[in-house]
């Protein structure tokens, strides 16, 4: 997924949680998904493309051996502070990312995929070189699919903007 389709995502996945419990979203819960939805890619590409410290832009921060220990602690720090739909919103951010890299292999049950998902214990699956961002952009096709996908993340963003102007700062202070 590009960076904005994870963040379309995990913005939609916050959108839900908050109907379903019957909240307003706050800009801290916003920019707490934003950076949930960018971290493991802003993490491992350039650890893996510009210094080959990690094997592969999926091993480091895309492992679960950190995303749930990270989720728990930015959660635990925020329920400290009063504010743990923050939490919430980073942890959620982080596990749409996840999810997101791995969807194709979930529908197709390509158990061999998932293997990032354990790195360092297992070898993270070979879906990418490390040539670089660059190379990436120089290679990409056009497509339909690509244009249709960027047209609804314009609009997604769109929304978002609209909401993050209009949302209050943080969200209400739980009581303790």
């Amino acid at each position: 997924m590009f960076p904005w389709t994870h963040f379309a995502f995990g913005y939609l996945l916050l959108v839900c949680c908050s109907f379903l419990l019957g909240r307003r979203i706050s800009k801290a819960e916003l920019v707490a998904v934003l950076i949930g939805t960018q971290l493991a890619d802003f993490v491992d590409k350039p650890l893996a493309w510009w210094f080959a410290a990690v094997p592969s832009g999926r091993s480091l921060a895309h492992s679960l051996l950190v995303a749930v220990p990270l989720s728990l602690v930015v959660l635990a720090v925020a329920w400290h502070r009063s504010y743990p739909e923050v939490g919430f919103a980073f942890g959620l951010g982080y596990v749409s990312h996840l999810i997101g890299d791995t969807y194709v292999a979930l529908y197709y049950w390509r158990v061999e995929e998932f293997t990032f998902l354990l790195w360092p214990i297992l070898p993270p699956y070979p879906y990418d070189d490390t040539t670089g961002f660059g190379n990436f952009l120089a290679e990409l096709t056009i497509t339909t699919r690509l244009l249709a996908t960027a047209a609804v993340c314009g609009v997604v963003g769109l929304v978002v903007l609209v909401q993050f102007v209009r949302a209050p700062r943080w969200p209400t202070r739980r009581a303790n």
